[in-house]
């Protein structure tokens, strides 16, 4: 057994871009997403919404550059957006993730991202060819940036995760993690259906001040 708890979720950009995308999905939210910045080993940036439990938003779009060729992840994006954008995935942090790479038999990615503020971010991660295999898997990170700088900080608890909407199948996703799909998806309620087409994320549920708002 080791820690891990749900870290993120991945949007990839439609055809209107990444400001678009996050304009458009921040007015049904009714808070506006905000720049994360570049990240230079997977040729893709993102604008990122903080959100309560350490947990935040993403939307990414793969830059035009060798890397989002090259690296799994700048893959992954490329592929979703070019379907019309949409969730990519889910993201599971954990304190150690040399045993995911023990498990999984290879070694995590060095991820890095430079904010707009010049402040660079920096983890480890692996699993994302997994999810381009199948996409109701999530990968996995250890974050190597100290807490206060995660991408969820500066939330102000108003804005959480209520729900994850799933195509997909549990066991298959407990055997991934190596333990119960539950251990890091405690405390967000998960409706898993059975898939009609591809599987993966297909809802993301937020509580806000003015509601519960489905992307």
């Amino acid at each position: 057994m080791f820690g891990m708890r749900l870290d993120h979720l991945s949007y990839a950009a439609g055809p209107d871009g990444l400001v678009g995308t996050a304009e458009r999905l921040g007015r049904v939210l009714g808070r506006d997403f905000t720049d994360g910045g570049v990240h230079p080993r997977f040729g893709t940036r993102n604008m990122i919404l903080p959100l309560a439990d350490n947990t935040y938003l993403e939307v990414v779009e793969a830059l035009d550059h060798p890397a989002s060729d090259k690296a799994p992840f700048g893959q992954a994006v490329k592929a979703r957006s070019a379907l019309g954008g949409g969730w990519l995935g889910w993201v599971v942090a954990v304190k150690d993730i040399s045993n995911v790479e023990e498990r999984l038999g290879r070694a995590a990615a060095i991820g890095s991202r430079h904010r707009p503020d010049g402040t660079e971010l920096r983890w480890r991660q692996i699993g994302v060819n997994g999810l381009i295999s199948d996409p109701q898997l999530p990968f996995f990170i250890e974050w190597e940036s100290p807490a206060e700088l995660h991408p969820s900080a500066g939330a102000d608890g108003t804005f959480s995760l209520a729900c994850l909407e799933i195509a997909g199948d549990p066991q298959r996703v407990s055997e991934w993690l190596g333990e119960t799909v539950e251990a890091p998806l405690e405390d967000i309620k998960v409706e898993w259906v059975a898939p009609h087409g591809t599987p993966g994320v297909i809802a993301v549920q937020v509580q806000t001040p003015t509601g519960l708002v489905r992307l």
